[in-house]
């Protein structure tokens, strides 16, 4: 099986009510922004770059707020989904490539939680805790 490691950014309104969601056009599903991490990429330097890319918008990660992994047996992958607490640093919104992203939302916390049941507790649970784990790079040996 080979290994994928995904990042997604949990970007928030200021109140915390609403989630910034993006609908994907390979499968017309709603998620966070985010995508798989390049080779030689930090997880943090991807969750910037995949939130611009898919949101137009510049972000500022921070700590990590959930991990959740997969085996993905048809595609024979082990994929790791790494989630990030982000705030919003400046850009426009916009739909920058739109062959992979069809539609950009500030969705409700509970409309969020329906579309991402990968969350066992909710989006908006981890919202509410405002728990995070420090996110560390150690450079490279």
């Amino acid at each position: 099986m080979k290994r994928v490691d995904v990042v997604y950014s949990l970007i928030t309104n200021d109140t915390q009510t609403k989630v910034l969601m993006v609908k994907n056009k390979d499968n017309e599903r709603w998620t966070l922004p985010g995508g798989a991490v390049e080779r030689m990429e930090t997880l943090q330097a991807a969750a910037v770059r995949e939130a611009k890319e898919e949101t137009g918008l510049d972000v500022k990660v921070h700590g990590i707020v959930a991990v959740n992994e997969l085996f993905a047996e048809t595609a024979d992958e082990h994929v790791v989904f790494f989630t990030f607490r982000a705030e919003v640093s400046g850009g426009l919104e916009e739909i920058v490539r739109p062959d992979e992203i069809m539609e950009i939302a500030w969705m409700d916390l509970e409309r969020a939680d329906e579309l991402m049941p990968y969350y066992p507790e909710g989006i908006s649970d981890i919202i509410r805790k405002n728990g995070e784990v420090d996110y560390i790079f150690e450079g490279k040996s």
